[in-house]
């Protein structure tokens, strides 16, 4: 009686048009699933693992992957293609990549002493208002970690290739059926150890340098924005790539503007005159002054909009607007004179502005 050829697209959960990255993208989830290192002493999972890997070895390979897809529903009408249950999956095909993306090193095969990114910096930095909405560039001290000038950051000054890992920094174990890289123990996954170390950084590999650099905040940045410098953090290890610098931007608040998002609000005072009768006054904006019309009868507290003269958006390059509120000034030294001429006014309301409060 013929065997009946496994579904392997149904082991993996995928369909049979499934890309190459969805099939991949699947067994990553299923093998972080069912990895032995992650249910210690569970046989199902085990088995479930063995499945998924056979799957992947199929699945991943085109041309297995198209034999496959012709070989209809037994191992009968395989073409040619057989041994698929005596095939040692986990020494036949390469999982390095994909365990690599699971379980960063573990069964990766990764060669060659280890490296890693150096760490990232924060600063806070303090800006003006105008500074934020022009943008700056400013000279800041910085202190950070760097590689040894004299040792390039292996901390030896002569070294000698590890003699237990031959230099590659891993070790490999046998674990089950499936093979783990692990970090040396002896040279701690450089692939070296040091016969005499570095003078100029005792042994370390990095030095603390303070130096002045000019750095460049982008126009629109608001308080508690973040402006990520790449590659200004500290130094990697093993020739790993440096961190980044990130600047924690604080706006110091200003004398008669405040800002939400990208519209900036302010206060305009106004006589009492201006406000009854209308005029042209001088508003300030971020970037200067700008005329604006104030209509007879305006009321204290109405909001007027001035369209694009906000701030810049970092993304869209969009201005917001500016909103002017209106506040209007009571003198409080009024002459006699001043007194009989706002009474005169005051005979002139045709109603009274309480009206309907009682």
């Amino acid at each position: 009686m013929a065997a009946t050829v496994k579904d392997y697209y149904q082991t993996l959960g995928v369909s049979k048009d499934a890309s190459q990255d969805d099939i991949k993208k699947a067994y990553r989830r299923l093998a972080r699933k069912y990895h032995p290192d992650l249910n210690p002493g569970d046989k199902s999972a085990e088995e479930k693992f063995k499945e998924i890997n056979e799957a992947y070895a199929v699945l991943s390979d085109p041309q297995k992957r198209a034999e496959y897809d012709r070989a209809g529903t037994t191992f009968e009408q395989f073409g040619g293609f057989e041994g698929f249950r005596g095939f040692d999956f986990a020494r036949g095909f390469d999982f390095g990549d994909v365990f690599g993306d699971i379980f960063g090193n573990l069964g990766g095969t990764q060669k060659g002493p280890r490296y890693s990114r150096g760490e990232d910096m924060l600063m806070g930095v303090e800006l003006t208002l105008e500074e934020a909405f022009t943008g700056i560039t400013r000279p800041l001290p910085i202190t950070r970690t760097l590689n040894c000038d004299s040792c390039g950051g292996s901390g030896a000054e002569t070294f000698q290739t590890c003699h237990n890992c031959k230099g590659t920094g891993l070790i490999q174990t046998a674990k089950g059926f499936f093979k783990i890289a692990q970090t040396c123990h002896e040279c701690g996954g450089t692939g070296r150890k040091v016969t005499s170390v570095c003078k100029k950084c005792g042994g370390r590999g990095k030095n603390i340098f303070t130096e002045t650099m000019k750095v460049k905040i982008p126009a629109g940045v608001d308080d508690g924005s973040v402006v990520k410098l790449r590659g200004m953090g500290n130094s990697g290890m093993g020739g790993g790539p440096s961190g980044d610098l990130l600047l924690e931007v604080s706006i110091k608040p200003h004398k008669f503007f405040k800002r939400k998002g990208d519209d900036v609000y302010v206060q305009l005072p106004v006589t009492f005159g201006e406000a009854a009768l209308g005029a042209k006054a001088e508003v300030p904006t971020i970037d200067g002054a700008s005329m604006m019309t104030i209509p007879p009868g305006t009321q204290g507290g109405q909001r007027f909009k001035l369209s694009g003269k906000g701030f810049i958006s970092p993304g869209s390059r969009r201005r917001g607007d500016e909103y002017v509120d209106i506040k209007i000034i009571v003198p409080k030294d009024i002459s006699e004179k001043a007194k009989d001429a706002i009474k005169t006014i005051e005979s002139l309301y045709k109603e009274s502005p309480r009206k309907g409060m009682k």
